[in-house]
């Protein structure tokens, strides 16, 4: 098991280990979200991770339309997962959160066409998509 949590503690996520669907997001939205140039999320099956706490919900519209809820602490106010509207299956879990310095790096680079000039994401078979990759495999991007 892996175990994802807020600053504070008093949101946690227990998850089934690492995730094979890493992406960053580099989207207007994941900025703002994260309060950095990019966000990362590990994308689980719904059905497999167990909340605890009390998270507060906040509900915005998606980059690709439809609607994305961010779950956050309200204590600490660290955004832990979120949600898709549009794919009730998945949830996106911030790899900060997990805070594993091993945990796999990032498979997909989506929403380039607003990524900062000088963020490169280099790895290794990682595949680039200047928009959304829900066409590749839905619940992996907003």
């Amino acid at each position: 098991m892996t175990t994802a949590r807020c600053s504070c503690g008093a949101v946690t996520l227990s998850l089934p280990g690492p995730s094979p669907l890493i992406v960053a997001c580099h989207c207007i939205d994941c900025q703002r979200r994260t309060g950095a140039p990019f966000g990362v999320g590990a994308f689980y099956s719904a059905d497999a991770v167990i909340v605890s706490g009390t998270p507060k919900e906040f509900t915005r519209a998606a980059a690709s339309g439809g609607k994305v809820q961010s779950y956050f602490c309200t204590d600490c106010g660290s955004t832990v997962y979120w949600k898709s509207g549009n794919l009730p299956a998945f949830i996106g879990v911030a790899v900060g959160a997990i805070a594993d310095a091993n945990y796999p790096a990032p498979v997909r680079s989506v929403f380039e066409q607003s990524k900062h000039a000088w963020v490169e994401i280099g790895v290794s078979g990682v595949e680039h998509f200047q928009q959304s990759s829900a066409h590749k495999n839905p619940g992996v991007s907003d």
